[in-house]
């Protein structure tokens, strides 16, 4: 049976832990070996690590990285970055991934999705979007490479297509909320919830336990995914990895 999820969302830059800010701004924030190692012990519902370097190097991914993250996480864990082909999703499979995430390998050509999910399974393979709100006649552009790549597609048409083919996820990246910490961009969240069928993932913004609340009570069976709230603490953004205990997850689902 489906369920809310939460979910950390990791961030590789230079073989280190980093946060960003409208994509921009890396900020390190540790080792990712010793993130996972946190996450273990606070029972994490799911974790995603997106290697943020791969496409932009056009190079393939850190399979080491990637088998040292999976025998070390005890949690459903999803990679994205560099995948483009289908001998490379396997591969993340077979090191202990439960899922492989793509974006502009995907929505330059879809028929991967179907090969990746002939292969490993539909329901793991995972599509990222990253948007941008335009500044004029309102709705949202996508945006592929690190948000530096404008992309043809429509959002509405790109879901439909995502519906048609049956991808197993989509995660939802709101460029304008990363990092800021003011909440998700409901309106967003919405707009995609009422186009697609397929397990949502909505990422970018979450400041507060309270904002994942209000993602889920709204939207129930949804995937709440955040970066800067699970590895900062306080006003002043301190670096801590950090998640709710069970107690506290309780009032959220």
């Amino acid at each position: 049976m489906l369920r809310s999820r939460i979910i950390p969302c990791l961030l590789v830059h230079n073989k280190g832990l980093v946060k960003t800010v409208n994509f921009k701004d890396a900020k390190y924030v540790g080792d990712p070996i010793n993130a996972v190692k946190i996450f273990n012990e606070k029972e994490v519902d799911e974790l995603m690590v997106l290697d943020i370097d791969a496409s932009k190097e056009k190079r393939a991914p850190n399979f080491e990285m990637i088998k040292n993250l999976a025998v070390e996480c005890r949690m459903p864990f999803c990679y994205g970055g560099g995948v483009t082909t289908v001998e490379q999703a396997r591969k993340i499979i077979s090191l202990g991934a439960e899922k492989v995430a793509l974006s502009s390998a995907a929505l330059d050509n879809l028929d991967l999705c179907v090969k990746i999910g002939e292969v490993v399974g539909a329901q793991s393979v995972v599509v990222v979007i990253d948007v941008k709100k335009r500044k004029l006649f309102g709705g949202y552009d996508i945006y592929t490479i690190n948000g530096t790549k404008k992309s043809k597609w429509k959002l509405k048409d790109l879901i439909k297509e995502l519906d048609n083919i049956g991808v197993g996820e989509i995660v939802i990246n709101s460029i304008d909320n990363d990092g800021v910490m003011k909440g998700y961009d409901m309106d967003l969240a919405e707009t995609i919830r009422d186009l697609c069928k397929m397990p949502l993932t909505i990422l970018g913004g979450a400041g507060s336990l309270d904002d994942v609340k209000k993602l889920i009570s709204k939207f129930k069976v949804i995937g709440a995914a955040a970066g800067s709230l699970f590895v900062f603490k306080g006003k002043y953004r301190a670096v801590l990895i950090n998640y709710p205990n069970r107690e506290e997850r309780k009032p959220l689902y």
